[in-house]
This record gives C-alpha cells, structure tokens and sequence, in this order.
C-alpha cells in the first residue's frame, strides 16, 4: 500500500518511547521522505514536537498542534483557533474554587503556576520549560495581547476532577472540547478544530482524505482513523479507537508504526 501523506499521533503511538523515536523508526520514515509526506499531529506544542521532526528529518512539513487548534508549515500560521479570555477567567473562577491548577498554552508558550509532579513530567518528555507565574498575571498579559489559550491542561486531584468534569461539561459543552487525560487532568480545547480539521487544512486541491494513512492510540484520535483512506490503530489503543481502525499494528514501544510500514508499504 502506497498513500500520499502519512500522519501519526506522538505519544502512545509513534515515540517508542514518553519522549524519542527509535533508530528503527527513523530509518522506515526515511524511506517514505521522497515519496510520502510525512505530518505529525498531537496535542502538544510546537516546542514539544520539533525536536522528532529535526530526529525524522523531515523538518521541511508542516505540524499539527494542540490537536489542530495551531497549525504551523515552517514560520508559517496555517490557522490558529485559540480560547478568549472572557472564557478562560470562567474556567479559572470554577477551577479556583476547587483547587484546581490551570496549564495555559499559546503557540510556543506555556504558562503554570507553580512546579509539580505533573509539570516535571511534561518538561521532562517534551523537552519544554514552562514560565512560572500566577494564573491571574498570565490572563491579564493576553487580554492585553489580545491573545487566548490554544489547550488548557487542568491539573488536579481525582476528586477535584470528579467535581470539574460535569461543571464543565454543562457550562461549556457548546463550545469547547473537554477531554479527561486521566484521574486527575483535564485538557480543554477550541470545539470548532480537530485533528481531521486540520489535516483537511493541508490537502492540496488534487489531494483527499483517502490520499492518508493516519495513526493513533487515543480517542482524540478517532475522528482522524475513522475518515482518513487508512486507519491504523497501534496494539496499545483504547478498545473503541481498534474497533473503527482498519488495521492494528504492534504497540507504541515494539515500534509498531515502524513496523507496518515496513510490512506494509511498497517502497
């Protein structure tokens, strides 16, 4: 099989690894780069995805941030969908009161307001560093940049999350996207994008989605498998994300995109 762009999910998916590529991984995207392009797209930000474009070598494409809300081909803004203030001093008021810290996120900046396990762990696997300081001093900083949030990370205690989830969910259900991580995170962000929004941003006029092959593990990944030409699920994915794939490789740590490709694809 031999498909024009190949897009894959980052982490629990193509990193072999919480934050690298393998060597086998780079040498099978190696011999896709004449022929294939080759797009990653994930909910991180742009810092935190890069340094495996410059590992892959493929530096040349365009990525695929906080999940499609922030699209970058090189310098360039493809598109930039972000949270306005007006929402995020909402989001603050409710996480305020239940002790809940908020991550912001805009382009290349990240903001916290204080370190913590979870944070650590971000900078570690990303290979980002945030800016420390109060949530508040940051809200009032894009008001006057007259910029907003491209992801909200929301990080709490399990009980805390228990509480926040259906608050948020009756109050802003309409307009963002609330997806729980895990226990205790809780990521927020623009309804209107998604990963298939902008991998649709990318197509060139004699290109389409069965033109893709896509990759993924999570349930933000979904939309993407379910509407790309070739949907690819690695052996680690949720049950429902298998379910709607049309293959499933091995899982992220067995290199398990490096090994379809290999078994698969007609170099």
């Amino acid at each position: 099989m031999k498909y024009k762009i190949l897009c894959s999910d980052l982490d629990g998916t193509l990193l072999s690894t919480k934050s690298d590529v393998s060597a086998y991984t780079i040498s099978q995207i190696k011999k896709l780069r004449g022929t294939t392009r080759i797009i990653l797209v994930s909910a991180r930000m742009p810092r935190g995805m890069r340094y495996i474009q410059e590992r892959l070598g493929i530096e040349d494409q365009p990525i695929i941030c906080y999940n499609g809300a922030l699209v970058l081909n090189g310098k360039e803004i493809v598109t930039s969908v972000y949270i306005e203030p007006a929402l995020l001093r909402e989001i603050y008021f409710l996480c305020s009161v239940l002790q809940t810290d908020l991550g912001l996120y805009y382009n290349d900046e990240w903001y916290v307001p204080k370190t913590s396990q979870r944070v650590q762990k971000e900078i570690k696997y990303t290979k980002s560093q945030p800016t420390f300081q109060e949530t508040s001093t940051t809200l009032n900083n894009w008001v006057q940049r007259n910029v907003g949030a491209h992801k909200i990370m929301l990080m709490g205690t399990k009980e805390s999350a228990d509480k926040l989830m259906p608050l948020l969910q009756e109050k802003f259900s309409n307009t963002l996207n609330l997806y729980r991580s895990n226990d205790t995170l809780i990521e927020i962000a623009p309804k209107s994008v998604s990963k298939l929004t902008a991998i649709a941003l990318l197509l060139d006029k004699h290109e389409s989605l069965n033109d893709v092959i896509a990759f993924g593990d999570n349930y933000n990944d979904i939309e993407m498998l379910e509407a790309a030409g070739c949907g690819v699920a690695v052996a680690n994915a949720r049950d429902e994300v298998k379910v709607i794939c049309d293959y499933i490789t091995l899982e992220n740590t067995k290199d398990g995109v490096a090994r379809f490709i290999e078994e698969h694809w007609l170099i």
